[in-house]
């Protein structure tokens, strides 16, 4: 008996994950990450809450962000996220529950008035057009599944974090800013779980770059087939991939 159910799924999509794999290892080759890899990683954490926050419905330049003029909630709340994620690595692993909803606490605190807490009855919320969400008893019983893979599972870091992503986009447990929360609970899997330790991929750029493949992906991910899973799968994969060039970039500018 399979008793991790990742291990299959890991075995759906080999190929793009290995590229995503050797993708990160060449990123990490670069030679400005001897002396500057913080000043990597908080340009990564700058551009990745931009593109979460645009794939929120909330595009702002990125020069307005360094200015400190944005006052849009969304993207507010997407720049504590990224703030703090370097601070939620333990909790993560220990406790993923208080995790998303100090999360959520940040991605949410201008968007609704009791900002961490899981919803308790059904949401309109579907940025993505994905269909309705589960209900807040399936959500619940889903969620804790999650929480188990966290613990238990020995898939590849990338294959971890592209459910957990999947997973809290379709069950949408807070109702509003779950899917920055989302990105964010992706990210933080590839840093603690070994992938991305010094997290420089801007996998969130990835992600909007994709542009229509985002949704689409996810769509596919709902369906629950394996050619489904697959599709986000390489989704994830490819956004990886992308976030590595754009991390790559950061460090060419550092270099000149």
């Amino acid at each position: 008996m399979n008793e991790d159910p990742l291990s299959a799924v890991a075995e759906l999509a080999p190929e793009a994950v290995q590229n995503a794999r050797e993708a990160v290892d060449r990123l990490y080759r670069h030679r400005v990450l001897r002396r500057r890899s913080p000043e990597v990683s908080a340009e990564s954490a700058l551009r990745g809450a931009r593109a979460s926050a645009a794939l929120e419905g909330a595009d702002v330049p990125l020069g307005s962000l360094r200015q400190g003029e944005i006052t849009d909630p969304v993207v507010q709340g997407a720049l504590r996220v990224s703030a703090e994620l370097g601070r939620l690595g333990g909790l993560w692993r220990q406790a993923p529950r208080q995790a998303l909803a100090r999360l959520h606490t940040l991605a949410a605190a201008d968007l609704t008035p009791a900002p961490g807490r899981p919803r308790t009855d059904s949401t309109l919320s579907d940025p993505l057009d994905l269909g309705p969400a589960p209900s807040a008893a399936e959500c619940a019983v889903r969620l804790s599944s999650l929480v188990d893979l966290l613990s238990s599972s020995k898939a590849p870091a990338m294959v971890l974090a592209a459910i957990v992503h999947a997973e809290l986009m379709v069950l949408r447990p807070f109702g509003v800013a779950d899917g920055v929360v989302a990105r964010a609970a992706e990210r933080l899997t590839l840093v603690e779980f070994g992938l991305d330790p010094k997290s420089l991929a801007v996998v969130e750029v990835g992600h909007l770059e994709l542009g229509a493949g985002y949704a689409e992906a996810l769509r596919g991910y709902l369906q629950g087939t394996p050619e489904g899973v697959s599709a986000w799968i390489g989704h994830a994969a490819d956004a990886i991939t992308l976030g590595v060039r754009e991390a790559t970039a950061v460090c060419e500018a550092l270099s000149r």
